[in-house]
């Protein structure tokens, strides 16, 4: 588009192409919801016994009332609105001490299975007694006095099961908090729960789904509602802070990793950047490689914002995190290459003339699109390469398990290769859709690129996912409504940006235009109404299917009990204190 001239009759054929695209994505999109609304549904109607849908998660308890515990008030409320339904609750305790000694427990556990499979492994022909392993005492195994490692580790795991199982007594007894696990001897009975308004007050009995019990976030649970609002809130401004202060380094990296700049700043460095091969290659991927790694700071930083919200699964705070993460990307990556890149170029032409700085910039666009061209098939050349061969996993597997691995347990947990990393996957795939959105009718030799990196992506990833990866939680679609509402903000901008350039190139027909981002925002409002709902809450005619055994309760019940309270003894004596009047029927808290 950047050979057409100003006023061209030629310009038609790219207004044409515009709503080309933007139909064609609304159709796209469209399809896509509902397919994926139907595997939702086909999954939550799965007859295998789930213990999520037969719980939900209460927040915001009252004051108790007086002479009255935790546990008899959220037995006593549940029972009066669900009295054929209900089977018994899990009021959320205070876990950080129990947790604090787990760990130590489980840590010793560890080191003596690695202890004996040193000793028995120093046994041969002929030597059969073997070496037993020894150990110092003292300040990180360096100092103090040495002695015997099995039998060290052994003392110690005595020495604290007591102590964990005295905590475990105290945690259940005086550590209860403000929420609690609610459990129904049904799934339409939860579903109906889990989206019903159970007080007049919204910051008092706040009922949602239950997450997994392996992704729950439990300090996150007694966050009371009025304090996750506040929490939220900051957070929103400590993001946007935190993306406007990047947009600096971003457009900094962008302008100072050419070559020729380098020369300038770096001049020491000019007999290497002079080598021929190396400069082609430097030409055509250092800004890039220098964004990558840059950017690959960012996302811990986002999750842990997303957690301290007070957010209780982390499916959701992966969620959460993926939305600002891509907003980052898009703000700081796309229009910060684009502007910061042109601004640093035309600084003094600017200067001269500042109302010369829109044309300026919507003249850069087409140049501009030889970077993201270039940044497109870096990722698909060499991110799914590298996913694909996963060689610097396999090179730490084989360094670990010759030198590090003594047990089979140490072995499972070097070779783990975590989950998907969607709070990262998602957004550069959207980030990748929208740099392609915008340069499609500009510079179309981008499609193309674009086409081989989802089509590359589609074959390589759904191979990671079904074979290698561990997912780290089961959340049933519900990335999805996040992801159609990115590519629908991709599109607004591609239409936003085709308006701003065709302005740019004085064609009266303009104004053609106008028409896209108002249909964009009517579509994302009728996809919200038709099918959003379902993503939110379980439909309940999906969890009225049958299940194909009678679930046992007392299982689901106790899946959701933390490992630090779960103890190998654990029977109803030991939650005695912690019984209620109106709960002695089995109910005990957790």
């Amino acid at each position: 588009m950047g050979n057409i001239t100003a006023k061209s009759s030629r310009l038609w054929a790219f207004l044409v192409a515009t709503y080309w695209v933007s139909f064609v994505t609304y159709f796209l999109l469209w399809r896509g919801y509902k397919h994926v609304s139907e595997l939702r549904a086909d999954a939550l109607m799965s007859p295998e016994v789930r213990p999520q849908q037969f719980a939900v998660l209460v927040r915001d308890l009252p004051d108790l009332p007086k002479g009255q515990s935790r546990k008899e008030q959220v037995d006593s409320y549940f029972k009066a609105i669900y009295p054929d339904t209900f089977y018994r609750s899990m009021v959320v305790t205070n876990n950080k001490e129990a947790n604090k000694i787990y760990e130590e427990l489980e840590g010793y556990k560890k080191k003596l299975a690695r202890a004996e499979a040193v000793y028995a492994e120093s046994k041969s022909a002929g030597k059969p007694e073997g070496t037993r392993p020894t150990i110092k005492t003292g300040f990180l195994g360096l100092l103090g006095k040495r002695v015997d490692a099995i039998e060290y580790y052994n003392e110690k795991i005595k020495e604290i099961i007591p102590k964990l199982e005295a905590e475990q007594k105290i945690t259940l007894k005086e550590k209860q908090l403000g929420a609690a696990l609610v459990f129904f001897t049904s799934r339409v009975a939860a579903a109906s729960a889990a989206q019903s308004l159970h007080a007049q007050l919204v910051d008092t009995w706040t009922v949602s789904d239950a997450p997994e019990s392996r992704e729950l976030i439990w300090n996150n649970l007694n966050i009371k509602f009025f304090q996750r609002q506040i929490r939220q809130y900051v957070v929103y401004v400590i993001v946007a802070l935190t993306i406007m202060f990047y947009m600096i380094p971003i457009g900094l990296i962008s302008a100072l990793t050419t070559l020729d700049n380098l020369k300038k700043i770096l001049p020491f460095l000019k007999p290497v950047i002079n080598i021929t091969a190396l400069k082609t290659v430097l030409e055509a991927y250092l800004p890039q490689i220098a964004l990558i790694v840059f950017l690959a700071l960012l996302p811990k930083l986002l999750l842990f914002l997303s957690k301290i919200e007070g957010i209780p699964a982390v499916s959701h705070a992966v969620r959460a995190a993926s939305g600002k993460y891509f907003y980052f990307t898009v703000l700081n990556v796309f229009i910060g290459v684009t502007v910061g890149g042109t601004l640093f170029k035309t600084f003094k032409s600017i200067e001269k003339d500042p109302n010369s700085i829109v044309d300026v910039l919507a003249n850069s666009l087409p140049g501009n699109a030889t970077f993201f061209l270039t940044y497109v098939a870096l990722q698909f050349f060499v991110g799914y390469g590298l996913e694909l061969s996963r060689i610097v996993p396999l090179i730490i597997y084989h360094l670990k398990r010759k030198y590090l691995c003594k047990t089979e347990a140490e072995l499972k947990e070097a070779w783990f290769p975590g989950d998907l990393g969607y709070g990262t996957r998602v957004p550069s795939d959207m980030l990748i859709v929208t740099i392609v959105f915008c340069y499609s009718c500009i510079a179309p030799l981008i499609i193309p690129f674009g086409v081989v990196y989802f089509a590359l992506g589609w074959l390589i990833l759904r191979n990671q996912a079904l074979k290698v990866y561990v997912p780290a939680y089961e959340s049933y679609g519900r990335m999805w409504p996040h992801m159609f509402l990115r590519l629908v903000a991709a599109l607004l901008l591609y239409q936003i940006t085709m308006l701003g350039y065709f302005g740019s190139k004085k064609f009266i027909y303009v104004g053609f235009l106008i028409p896209l981002p108002i249909l964009s925002l009517i579509f994302v409002y009728i996809c919200q109404k038709r099918f959003y709902k379902s993503f939110s809450d379980t439909a309940l005619e999906v969890a009225s299917r049958e299940l194909k055994e009678t679930p046992s309760m007392e299982h689901i019940f106790r899946s959701y009990i933390p490992l630090s309270l779960n103890s190998e003894k654990v029977d109803d004596d030991q939650f005695e204190d912690a019984l209620s009047q109106a709960s002695r029927s089995g109910s005990f808290v957790v």
